[in-house]
């Protein structure tokens, strides 16, 4: 008889890690301790991170990080905390920290889900953001989406009342999706006037892979909520 093997934990993501440059990974071995942080299960105080009391934002999947950094420069009163598995990324994000001398931003690289469920205390941010998830549109895989009921309870316990949880998508269904996950959650409520979508707020940057959809018609969905 074959040895039963363990069920897998379902994960919010796929480690796909793709080659690092040189320069990506001179700025991980070089400047982690400057501006990352370390794996673990210890809470994190986010004001001793930054060295201040300050409105946190906390971005889950930031990519190469230019629409981040972009953020950070333009609101140099948050705190930002990036978190991405996509080592390239991460190191990519790292470079553009120093090259910009930033004190507001930081990065982690590791399973968000994990970090918000043991690092992060209750009603510690003001901001959460989710930008372009993987969708993963095989109807087989929605499971595999990160927002989820349970994922948004979760959230309910992190941002703080008065706190926005922002997220975008260029899936229509998924984005249909996070729109009635939202709406089962009555400490939620939509910022949209008609209890949809809403137009990209100055905040957030137009990138690159945006903008190449848009002009090749693909639709682009914001939704914006408040933590009552």
């Amino acid at each position: 008889m074959s040895e039963e093997r363990p069920l897998r934990t379902i994960r919010s993501f796929v480690r796909r890690e793709g080659r690092l440059t040189p320069g990506q990974q001179q700025a991980i071995d070089n400047l982690w301790g400057k501006y990352a942080i370390d794996e673990g299960d210890s809470i994190l105080d986010l004001n001793a991170l930054f060295n201040r009391d300050a409105p946190k934002v906390l971005e889950i999947g930031f990519g190469n990080g230019a629409s981040l950094i972009k953020m950070a420069i333009s609101q140099p009163e948050h705190d930002f905390l990036g978190v991405e598995v996509h080592r390239p990324g991460v190191g990519q994000l790292l470079k553009a920290i120093e090259e910009h001398g930033l004190t507001n931003l930081k990065v982690a690289c590791t399973d968000a889900v994990e970090l918000l469920k043991n690092r992060i205390t209750d009603n510690a941010l003001d901001r959460l953001q989710l930008y372009f998830p993987d969708p993963w549109h095989k109807k087989r895989h929605h499971k595999r989406r990160i927002i989820q009921a349970s994922f948004v309870t979760l959230l309910t316990e992190k941002i703080k009342s008065g706190g926005h949880l922002h997220m975008a998508t260029d899936w229509q269904h998924y984005a249909e999706q996070m729109l009635d996950d939202l709406s089962q959650n009555d400490l939620f409520q939509n910022c949209s006037d008609d209890g949809g979508y809403i137009e990209r707020p100055d905040y957030r940057p137009l990138t690159k892979f945006e903008q190449r959809g848009i002009n090749l018609g693909h639709g682009i969905w914001d939704l914006l909520y408040k933590r009552k």
